[in-house]
């Protein structure tokens, strides 16, 4: 199965973000880490979005990529001030089912909204 992200360079300061915490991890496999909320700004909130499959499905909300990228500035202020406030509730996960490869069973499926796949 391919994925189908938006395959753009990551930002630098995104990118040392990430490498410092992969290198705390594994410079300590056992290291619980309480929070990595410090790590998301607004530039890191842009890059997950830029990487988000445009194609998914969208969830309980009917938002799909097309929708969330008109005022996007002002929706990643928003779920940023959102996300450090404490105020950001994951919204409900729309469940559907798809067969199994037996073709017998089905195999339920969560799909999260737009926003919640950002964060």
């Amino acid at each position: 199965m391919e994925r189908k992200t938006t395959e753009t360079p990551i930002s630098e300061k995104v990118l040392t973000k990430l490498q410092r915490i992969a290198q705390l991890a594994q410079e300590s496999p056992r290291r619980c880490f309480l929070s990595l909320a410090h790590h998301i700004d607004l530039e890191f909130l842009l890059e997950a979005f830029n990487r988000t499959r445009k194609d998914a499905a969208a969830g309980v909300d009917g938002q799909t990529a097309a929708d969330y990228v008109m005022g996007i500035a002002d929706r990643l202020r928003s779920l940023h001030d959102r996300f450090k406030s404490g105020r950001y509730q994951a919204p409900p996960v729309r469940r559907t089912y798809i067969p199994k490869a037996d073709g017998r069973k089905l195999r339920p499926i969560g799909v999260p909204t737009f926003e919640d796949k950002i964060l």
